[in-house]
């Protein structure tokens, strides 16, 4: 892969150049050196990093999170990687709970709506 600016690399990860930054402020990637007046670049690397990043956030990983999984990678170290992502899969099982207990309750409230009946309806008066 030939060099990137940091606009190809950004649009090679689905970002945009703000978020490569930010990502860079925050050490998830690297901020090449400015080889004379050429600008930065960027490589087949920094692409793998920012996908990386992009597909950790995806699986609900915060970026500090992320920055221990790079950590981890580095080191092979499986044993810490697999239990942060049965962490991980504790949060999210957790938060589906949560979301299928407002559906249900939002589901509830919109049946006793469509009943009619005299009073306020209950989807605005559950929300007072």
């Amino acid at each position: 892969m030939n060099l990137l600016r940091i606009s190809d690399l950004a649009r090679a990860g689905g970002v945009g150049v703000e978020t490569v930054r930010f990502y860079q402020r925050k050490g998830l990637l690297a901020s090449p050196a400015a080889p004379g007046s050429g600008g930065r670049h960027y490589g087949s690397e920094d692409v793998s990093r920012l996908r990386y990043i992009r597909r950790a956030q995806a699986a609900g990983f915060s970026l500090v999170e992320i920055a221990t999984l790079i950590d981890l990678d580095r080191d092979d170290d499986r044993p810490r990687a697999r239990a942060m992502a049965r962490e991980r899969l504790a949060a999210l099982d957790a938060q589906i709970a949560q979301l299928e207990e407002a559906r249900a309750s939002l589901a509830k409230l919109a049946r006793d709506c469509a009943k009619g009946g005299a009073g306020p309806c209950p989807i605005l008066a559950a929300f007072d």
